[in-house]
């Protein structure tokens, strides 16, 4: 048995949401990723930051869906970005004025130590944590 790891890294990260044209919209023009891709009849729409990929799928029936509670449902807790640390405040004032983000808290240190980091829901309601790391 080998001790190192198989795998290589966070290829993509799947994300139902209940517009995936709103979703879209925040992580290019609130976090300057690029649309790489897009399956209209899906539908879906890929979106990259030049290191990871998220594939942002629609939910069939956003009204009807349950919302997630990240301490009662089995799956993604939330979604952690690294980002600089010296542009984490300026990147906190333009994601808490993007439309449809509530924020859970504003950059603070994380458990104390020097990394801060903040968090947000974005539009359709998936946790986001950014994470200022060197």
């Amino acid at each position: 048995m080998t001790s190192e790891a198989l795998t290589q890294g966070v290829h993509h990260v799947g994300l139902t949401v209940p517009n995936v044209g709103m979703v879209a919209a925040f992580f290019e023009a609130t976090l300057g990723f690029k649309r790489v891709r897009e399956v209209p009849e899906y539908p879906a729409i890929f979106v990259s930051d030049g290191t990871v990929m998220l594939t942002l799928w629609q939910a069939t029936d956003p009204q009807s869906a349950t919302p997630f509670d990240r301490k009662k449902v089995i799956g993604l807790h939330h979604l952690a970005l690294k980002v600089d640390p010296n542009v984490l405040e300026d990147l906190y004032q333009k994601v808490a004025a993007a439309d449809d983000v509530k924020i859970e808290f504003s950059p603070e240190p994380l458990r104390g130590g020097p990394i801060r980091h903040m968090m947000c829901h974005i539009p359709g309601g998936i946790r986001l944590e950014l994470i200022g790391v060197d």
